[in-house]
């Protein structure tokens, strides 16, 4: 679809360049029917020539991209060159019925042409455009509730909420192009002292025609930008979400939970001490024994361990240890309990079955154990007086010095003890790996359309700017016969042409701020610094795009008034 669009609308451009040519041909004696079939065949002719040299460049440059990929996903074996016939075959139909399709609607654009309105062109003269006050209003109140909505929604109402706010901010953007930005214009034309000063009078009566003429490619241009900037933002802002929840301050853990054999786990820990002993690593062995116990009140259960083992867990993953008393209780849980209402509960004191008199829980903790949500943490003497529990869970850490060295012997420990229902085994580095070879081929993607969009989004613009200008040099040269100097020109040209540029890109800029602030919502994590980056990206790309066409731009305009 997104082709589809693009080769159209380059066509079109074309075409419309072309249309003084298509007069004199006309003049001379074409036909319509002549003309369209003329106009049919140069562009397949042109859509044969560019699939084939898109399909040539693709092979010449696929290596690159798979050394890239290479990189970005970290895979240790390479990916070797080779010959893709069934998407070879796949882009040249795909493709040439592409250029079929769109050729075929092109010649429409003859149908009813009268021979003067092609001669004229664009020149012909156009009433000044209008707006409506109502229509630029409902722009800046569209986005103003588009906005609010997806700064003001959290967790999953920002699903719900992604729908109807991505319509209004759609349908506010085309009215904020084509009635408020010519609405504004028209209101700083009132003001004589700016509107009158310098050559502000031929840059805003100019600039008037060309936002309404390009209203509609700067809409496109926008929407282009705002799906490639979320979209890539969305990528990095999940592969952070992603490496922050695997983060660990453990090289290895083993967990052995409810029903699991004492046997199956004594083996699982004599096997990993074997392993990094025989790849002469040195290690830390960390234990943390917890218990399950019924609570006074209801039927519940809750998971106990003493201070003495979470402290030595917190002091190696270089955390503060906690300071219990003798009475006293520490929870640790992944995320704060809320009451019917919505609002936080704090927990005031904890009681189980035989265990004496309660515990005032006095103190909340953040080293969260694998596997559990929340638990308790009483002084070793305490502990040491509770009933016999329920049952009885174990939590095993390796503390090693050279985490880069475990990636083999995580795999190996990987594949011999896994993960079951009564057990798991984490690798830190094996298991970053797998995910960033994982996640990273869809990154490796996204980014790789993400940029086509963005490049699509710089050339629409390319187009519009190259279709007006012979029309540019016949009215500038007639202008500075009339005493306009070259630099002047160069500043009126530059004014219009970072308008023209950085307008629909600025609009984007905020729209994929606004969504990304509306995606960490979801998340309830922060990621301005990813955002920043992103975003930031894309506007140095954009300037540095601009200044090159901005050079190349006024180079032919100023060689078309000499030559």
């Amino acid at each position: 679809m997104f082709s589809f669009f693009f080769v159209l609308y380059s066509m079109s451009a074309f075409i419309k360049s072309r249309s003084k040519e298509f007069g004199l041909l006309t003049m001379f004696g074409i036909t319509n029917m002549q003309l369209r079939r003329l106009v049919f065949i140069e562009n397949m002719v042109i859509g044969l020539g560019a699939t084939l040299a898109g399909i040539a460049s693709g092979l010449v440059l696929v290596k690159l991209l798979l050394l890239a990929a290479e990189s970005l996903i970290g895979i240790d074996e390479k990916l070797p060159f080779y010959m893709p016939y069934q998407a070879l075959a796949l882009t040249f139909a795909a493709f040439m019925l592409l250029f079929l399709f769109i050729s075929l609607f092109t010649v429409l654009f003859f149908r009813g042409n009268k021979l003067i309105d092609l001669l004229k062109g664009s020149s012909k003269p156009r009433p000044e455009p209008h707006a409506s006050i109502w229509l630029s209003l409902a722009a800046l109140v569209l986005i103003g509730i588009g906005y609010g909505v997806s700064l003001a929604v959290e967790r999953l109402a920002v699903v719900y909420a992604l729908l109807p706010v991505t319509v209004m901010v759609v349908i506010g953007t085309y009215f904020l192009f084509t009635q408020l930005s010519v609405y504004t214009i028209r209101a700083l034309k009132r003001n004589r002292e700016l509107f009158w000063r310098r050559t502000n009078l031929l840059f805003f009566s100019d600039l008037a025609y060309r936002m309404k003429d390009n209203a509609r490619t700067f809409f496109l241009v926008t929407v282009l930008s705002t799906v490639a900037f979320s979209a890539i933002g969305a990528l990095v802002g999940f592969k952070t979400v992603l490496m922050k929840s695997i983060e660990k301050p453990f090289a290895f853990e083993y967990s052995s939970y409810k029903g699991n054999s004492p046997e199956r786990s004594a083996a699982a820990v004599d096997l990993i001490e074997r392993e990094l002993r025989a790849e002469g690593i040195g290690f830390t062995k960390l234990k943390a024994e917890l218990r399950s116990y019924k609570l006074t009140s209801g039927n519940g259960a809750v998971m106990i361990v003493s201070e003495s083992e979470y402290n030595s867990l917190v002091k190696a993953a270089g955390s503060k240890p906690l300071q219990l008393g003798v009475n006293e209780a520490a929870v640790i849980q992944f995320s704060k309990e809320k009451d019917e209402k919505g609002e936080s509960t704090i927990e005031r004191e904890l009681a189980v079955e035989g265990g004496g008199e309660p515990l005032q829980i006095t103190q909340s903790a953040a080293f969260f154990i694998p596997g559990y949500s929340k638990y308790y943490v009483v002084d070793d003497d305490r502990f040491a007086r509770l009933p016999a529990p329920q049952s009885s869970e174990g939590y095993y850490a390796f503390d090693v010095h050279n985490l880069e060295a475990t990636e083999a012997v995580g795999q190996r420990l990987h594949d011999k003890i896994g993960r079951s229902q009564n057990d798991s085994f984490f690798s830190l580095a094996f298991d970053v790996k797998q995910l960033l070879q994982g996640y990273s081929a869809v990154m490796f993607v996204g980014l790789f359309v993400g940029a086509v969009f963005f490049v699509a989004s710089g050339s629409f613009l390319y187009f519009r700017l190259y279709t007006d200008l012979a029309d540019d040099k016949a009215k500038y040269a007639s202008i500075m016969k009339l005493g306009l100097t070259s630099r002047e020109l160069s500043k009126i040209v530059t004014r219009q042409m970072a308008i023209l540029f950085f307008l629909p890109i600025g609009i984007a800029l905020i729209h994929g701020a606004v969504a990304l602030t509306a995606m960490q919502s979801m998340f309830n994590y922060t990621l301005v610094k990813e955002s920043a980056i992103v975003l930031s990206a894309f506007a140095i790309i954009q300037i540095v795009y601009f200044m090159v066409i901005r050079s190349g731009y006024l180079r032919q305009l100023r060689s078309g008034m000499t030559g």
